[in-house]
Order: structure tokens, then C-alpha cells, then sequence
């Protein structure tokens, strides 16, 4: 019989994933993404003989362990598992699973909590860069329980305030990669931008749609997708990702006027699909790009005044709050804070078995 592994399935913010301690997965790289394929059930449209959820937002993994460095409690690795390819990618960060990651790192040992609200600092190693989330643990435990909503998920759970004090150029090396706010890239203007995540912003009207479709309707474009990944596959050389063809980033977010009372309506490719809504460093990232004077999302975006401003990102079934702190030099951002609300809960933990 296979050895089972233990394992942790959460929903984190709007996807879902599989939870690991690092000491029980294999210590090379290779063995690990075997495995985790085999877990997932990838690749199959279906990931019918794993535990994927046969969608990006499903198919998920999160390696938890305890951190050696002095500015972080917790090492957090996220893993992208592609549904329908063998690909297990480490080029991107999640902040919705991040959101699991400090309650499961309080189960787990790796943290003690300080009171009735902890606020642990977590070393994304994707990025090279620590978040400070914060979760609620009466009597000093975890809990999934409290009143906090967010789009995408219904009723309600503990909050979780994930906040991002050093985001810009996490991936990229700067915030914008070419150190223009506009570049061209066959014919449609786009704005390369990495506060958290790489994307690249562009109008939706450029590529011929509205940017109020549902996600299915986007899904089954296929001469919108056609036009979308040369320009994704240009932007990464220009982003200095290189050849991202087996990448998920960069990803692609079309922007709109706002339509609900948000600050910008977004539709976003993760990289071939459509989200579903927005993940939580893309949010950032696009709320970034329209406090840029000139740049495709500025020109549509309706932004609240002043140094801090919740900048309400709207997506397919909702939208996505971001507090931001930011001062302004030479005419562009310099983002003290980016802090974003999500919440997580537990669904089952025991052994998962590999083909």
C-alpha cells in the first residue's frame, strides 16, 4: 500500500488548496513535483484521479515551515499546479492562500500565538518578501468562525487582514520592469506593472470587449485569447520573466469603467483562463496601475482622495477591497502599505495518497 501523506485541505480567500509541512513532502525538487502532480491528479481536464478541483483555483499547494530568518515566524512556498499539463510553477505568489497559512501554521505547532489576535509574519519565498497577516485566536488558538464577508465566498469567517509592506517588484525587480508606465505591444497599450504580481493592464475595449462578460463568456473566446497571449508572451521578455510560455505569469487583467461603485472593473487571464474574480497581489498590483497618471487603468478608474484609500478592484462576482498607503514622488506611488481582508477556513486534514 502507498504511503499516505498528511495533509491539510483549506479554503483560502476564493481558491482552495492542499497544505503541507516542507519536512513531509521530498527534500528534491523534482521527487516533490512528481508527487504533488500524482496528488492533484495532473494533468487531466478533469483531475478526475486526484484531489484538484479540476480549475486554477483549485489546484493549489501550500508548503508551510518554521523560519530561520530574524523578520519572519513562518516560511510559506506556494506551488501552482496546472490542471491540464504536468507544470508545477513556483514563479508567482497567492495571497488567497495565504490566507490559510498562519491558522495552519498555529495548528501545526509553528507558532505561538500572542493573544486574542496574533499578527505572524510570514517569508513568501516565491517573492523574497514577508507579510504580515493577521488572524484572530481567542484563547490562543485558530478559528475559522467570525463575521468577516468577502466576494466569492459565502457567509461569513474569521477575518484575516494580509498586509504587504514591501510588495513592489517582488517578482520583477521593480514596479515597473521597464520603468515606463506605458509601453506598446502589438499595437495595444499595456501597463507593465509587479506590486506583488507580475501583470500586465490593459483596456478591454483595445481587445474588442467591454470588460463586463462573465467568466464564461470570456472562457469561450478563443479569437480573444489568441490576440492576448503573444502580447503575454512579449510582456514577459519585457518584464524580465523570459520565455513564461510554461509560465502562469505574467498575468492579464482587462480593465473597464467601474460599474457597482468601485474604483475599476477588471477581468483577469491566470494565465489561459479566466479568474473567477481577482487573485489578492493581482489586486494590488491593478490598483497600483490606476494611481498611474496616464496609464490605461488611470484614464478609467474613479479613485477616492487622499494618502490612504480603499481602492475597491471590481470582478466577475464582486470586488476586492485594497487599503492603501501612498506617497507620491515625481509623480508616481511610492506605496507605504497595501493590506487586503480575506478570510480561510479548514475543510478536512489526514493522509492523501499518490498513484
Amino acid at each position: 500500500m502507498t504511503q499516505g501523506i498528511a495533509c491539510t485541505w483549506m479554503r483560502g480567500g476564493t481558491s482552495k488548496g492542499a497544505y503541507f509541512l516542507k519536512d513531509n513532502l521530498p527534500a528534491n525538487e523534482a521527487d516533490r513535483d512528481r508527487l504533488l502532480l500524482s496528488i492533484m491528479g495532473s494533468p487531466d481536464p478533469r483531475q478526475i484521479d486526484g484531489i484538484g478541483g479540476a480549475d486554477p483555483l483549485t489546484s493549489k499547494v501550500a508548503v508551510v515551515s518554521k523560519s530561520d530568518r530574524p523578520d519572519a515566524t513562518v516560511d510559506y512556498l506556494f506551488l501552482q499546479i496546472f490542471v491540464d499539463q504536468a507544470i508545477v510553477t513556483d514563479k508567482q505568489n497567492c495571497g488567497n492562500i495565504l490566507a490559510g497559512v498562519a491558522p495552519f501554521a498555529v495548528e501545526k505547532g509553528l507558532v505561538d500565538p500572542t493573544g486574542d489576535r496574533s499578527e505572524i509574519a510570514i517569508y513568501m519565498v516565491n517573492s523574497d518578501q514577508v507579510a504580515k497577516v493577521t488572524i484572530d485566536t481567542p484563547g490562543k488558538t485558530a478559528t475559522y468562525r467570525g463575521n468577516a464577508g468577502i466576494d466569492g465566498v459565502p457567509g461569513t469567517a474569521a477575518p484575516v487582514l494580509e498586509d504587504f509592506p514591501d510588495a513592489a517588484g517582488s517578482t520583477c525587480g521593480a514596479l515597473l520592469p521597464t520603468g515606463n508606465i506605458v509601453d506598446v505591444i502589438d499595437g495595444v497599450e499595456v501597463t507593465l506593472i509587479d506590486n506583488g504580481m507580475p501583470v500586465v493592464v490593459l483596456r478591454a475595449a483595445d481587445l474588442g470587449i467591454t470588460g463586463t462578460e462573465t467568466r464564461e463568456a470570456l472562457d469561450a473566446n478563443e479569437a480573444l485569447k489568441a490576440k492576448l497571449e503573444p502580447i503575454r508572451l512579449k510582456a514577459g521578455v519585457l518584464m524580465g520573466l523570459a520565455d513564461v510560455s510554461e509560465k502562469s505569469v505574467p498575468k492579464m487583467t482587462l480593465v473597464a469603467r467601474p460599474r457597482a461603485g468601485g474604483a475599476i472593473a477588471t477581468r483577469t487571464f491566470i494565465p489561459h483562463r479566466c479568474h473567477a474574480s481577482i487573485g489578492v497581489l493581482g489586486a494590488v498590483s491593478v490598483a497600483t496601475a490606476s494611481m498611474l497618471k496616464g496609464s490605461p487603468a488611470c484614464e478609467l478608474a474613479e479613485l477616492p482622495e487622499g494618502r490612504e484609500k480603499t481602492i475597491s478592484v471590481e470582478h466577475p462576482i464582486g470586488e476586492t477591497s485594497v487599503v492603501m498607503e501612498v506617497d507620491w514622488a515625481e509623480g508616481r506611488p511610492d506605496v507605504k502599505r497595501a493590506a487586503v481582508l480575506r478570510t480561510a477556513r479548514k475543510l478536512f486534514e489526514g493522509l492523501v495518497y499518490p498513484a
